[in-house]
């Protein structure tokens, strides 16, 4: 291992992402010539960009059906409304996860439950066959790209006739056991938000394989009667049963946005990989720390690493703020769940006053532990051998300095 050297700063930026490529700026391009950049605005038989994403969303993830949406957290409040979640209704999810997911509970006027986090970062399954009698849905988070031990969780939710909705919004590419994540729930959600695996800027997507389900999330999006416009589409029957019933709750995806997507996806293998190869290069550097703790993975789970964690476990508050100024100091931007404000897109689940919530010792130690990094693919490998070198020297001061404490 390279010993670190202290003149050694990083000077790149934790934000930026890789240009949009050449032939998805050709085809926006294309789609702005045109001036048709409505969903619906097409003649005849002609497929438009956003059905033609469906269809190759579908094909990719395995899915019978997908829909391409305005946002991520759209495609998780019509997955709610879809599978019949009702205001006043609780749903169980993740207490460690982001903003948007209690938000689109709490947004269909459901009441979010939390369920624990492990030290591997994944939903706990002892916590969630605990509360499995409380709700009839889980919504369930696969933050920062940690799959929990689907054919467990399934068993669970399975006994307890609870319906899984993933949220995939970071591990879009990931798969347990070699099934796509997104795949073991009724309904998956991707995001492709630009510091998601694809970058439209904005947007999402909803995939199924139930029929009434599809041509609910359909109706739902604002697809009016239009939705046999759509690239995978239930059978007629499947509308009529609900058309005249289900609320147009307009969240579309357009043409534009489309267009960048698709030969995006068509590279998201390789994207994939080189992101993990990255993840892999800083999880080496990281490896052995005192005081530091690499989350281990499974060996059943593929993950993407587009971004990467690690715990300070018990370290008091102020040396945790210690190693964040440390490493900023030598420009590396580190974000941590334990602060006790929110910061950025660091909220917790005590944060979220709109959701009735009670301690949960276990996870607050482990959430009071979260340190997360973003790795774009702007880095190079010798950058993130870098970073992990700035990391684990910053890291290692502190606590040579006192940050060790019991409990």
């Amino acid at each position: 291992m390279t010993a670190p050297r202290a003149s050694e700063r990083f000077t790149g930026s934790f934000t930026q992402q890789e240009p949009i490529p050449e032939d998805a700026i050709e085809a926006a391009v294309a789609v702005m010539r045109s001036g048709r950049l409505h969903r619906y605005n097409t003649e005849g038989a002609e497929i438009g960009e956003v059905p033609a994403l469906e269809r190759e969303f579908a094909a990719y993830t395995g899915a019978k059906y997908a829909l391409a949406v305005a946002s991520g957290g759209y495609a998780m409040g019509a997955a709610l409304r879809a599978v019949g979640v009702r205001p006043g209704d609780k749903v169980l999810t993740n207490a460690f996860t982001l903003a948007p997911v209690p938000g689109a509970i709490a947004g269909v006027g459901a009441v979010p439950v939390f369920v624990g986090v492990t030290e591997a970062l994944t939903i706990d399954l002892a916590d969630l066959e605990a509360k499995a009698d409380q709700a009839r849905v889980l919504m369930l988070s696969h933050m920062r790209g940690h799959l929990a031990d689907m054919d467990r969780l399934m068993e669970i939710c399975d006994a307890a006739g609870i319906t899984v909705i993933e949220d995939c919004a970071h591990t879009m590419g990931a798969a347990w056991r070699g099934r796509k994540s997104g795949r073991d729930g009724l309904i998956g959600c991707y995001s492709v938000q630009t510091y998601k695996h694809l970058n439209a800027g904005e947007g999402g997507f909803l995939i199924t394989d139930d029929d009434e389900v599809m041509a609910r999330a359909i109706l739902l999006s604002g697809s009016y009667m239009l939705y046999g416009r759509h690239g995978t589409v239930p059978p007629e029957e499947a509308f009529a049963r609900i058309k005249y019933a289900t609320p147009n709750v307009s969240g579309r995806m357009d043409n534009l946005r489309a267009a960048i997507l698709r030969p995006q996806l068509a590279r998201l293998e390789a994207q994939c990989a080189a992101w993990s190869a990255r993840y892999r290069e800083v999880e080496a550097g990281l490896r052995g720390t005192p005081g530091l703790t690499v989350i281990e993975r499974p060996e059943e789970e593929s993950f993407v690493g587009s971004s990467i964690q690690f715990l300070l476990l018990d370290w008091p508050a102020p040396q945790v703020d210690e190693v964040l100024a440390r490493c900023a100091a030598r420009g590396v931007q580190l974000k941590w769940f334990g602060g006790a404000e929110p910061a950025g897109y660091t909220s917790r689940y005590d944060s979220w006053h709109y959701a009735p919530s009670a301690p949960m010792p276990a996870s607050d130690r482990v959430l009071r532990g979260i340190i997360d990094m973003r790795l774009p693919l702007t880095f190079t490998l010798d950058d993130c051998a870098m970073i992990a070198r700035i990391i684990r020297a910053e890291v290692g001061a502190v606590w040579q300095t006192g940050a060790r404490v019991t409990g």
